[in-house]
């Protein structure tokens, strides 16, 4: 298991749990971490025992965006060197063939709350804050922000919260739909870790499919999206995966899928 000074790393029963700590700094992101948080993903994607991960923070932050003291005094080439970074530490996330549940126990504000939507599923502690307070500082979110928060919630809230710059609460998400399930602090964990436990308990080829299947079908068109729909149908019809759950559910024992 890899070792990182921004990262903790711990698996249980093939959930792999995911903290960020720097504490000192509501674990703002540098460059440092950016790189660690590609890295750590990249190599849970390649991980055939990891069947989910969660994603959290330590102290009052989930992740309290980008580290702007790291990039004051950057010029336009520096500035963008590092919003690059940051959409592929996103991306690693987006495309890891492993589904991921941010645990958000504070808060998670502008590259933090992108972090969190570039998640598969967000479970909220009552204490977490959201928001993208770009605007605040005259810029927008640079990290995808923009277009993920408008698809989550629809266009015109959307334009209201980065707008105003405001702070969302977990239960207002929770309405909103980008957030999943809002439990107390004290419970967050262990709701995130169940919620994993249960994901990793399916067959994993179709809980690969069905990340991919959704994260790209939206941008397709009905009749696209379907196709694709059709195809991962096909190629996982013959898996042994799919043979062990048809014979499991007829002899009415539970499946032992082994992603294959």
């Amino acid at each position: 298991m890899h070792s990182y000074t921004y990262l903790q790393v711990a698996e249980q029963e093939r959930v792999f749990t995911v903290t960020i700590r720097r504490e000192e700094k509501l674990n703002a992101m540098n460059r440092e971490m950016m790189a660690e948080l590609t890295d750590c993903f990249g190599w849970l994607h390649r991980q055939d025992q990891a069947r989910a991960v969660v994603l959290t923070g330590t102290g009052k932050a989930f992740m309290a965006g980008a580290d702007i003291e790291g990039y004051h005094g950057f010029d336009m080439a520096q500035f963008f060197a590092f919003q690059d970074q940051g959409r592929e530490m996103y991306r690693s996330i987006e495309t890891c063939g492993k589904p991921v549940i941010a645990a958000v126990n504070g808060y998670a504000l502008g590259g933090g709350f992108e972090l969190a939507l570039a998640c598969d599923l967000i479970v909220a502690s009552e204490k977490a804050k959201f928001g993208l307070p770009e605007v605040k500082l005259g810029l927008v979110p640079g990290g995808g922000g923009i277009q993920k928060i408008a698809r989550a919630v629809g266009p015109y809230a959307a334009k209201e919260l980065t707008m105003t710059g405001r702070f969302v609460t977990a239960a207002e998400g929770r309405i909103m739909q980008f957030v999943h399930q809002v439990t107390e602090p004290e419970a967050l964990l262990e709701t995130a870790l169940k919620l994993a436990q249960d994901i990793a308990a399916q067959a994993p080829l179709a809980v690969q499919a069905l990340k991919k299947l959704i994260n790209e079908g939206r941008d397709a068109s009905l009749e696209t999206a379907q196709a694709y729909d059709r195809a991962y149908l096909a190629s996982l019809f013959h898996s042994e995966d799919a043979k062990e759950g048809i014979a499991a559910f007829v002899a009415k024992r539970p499946p032992q899928f082994r992603g294959r």
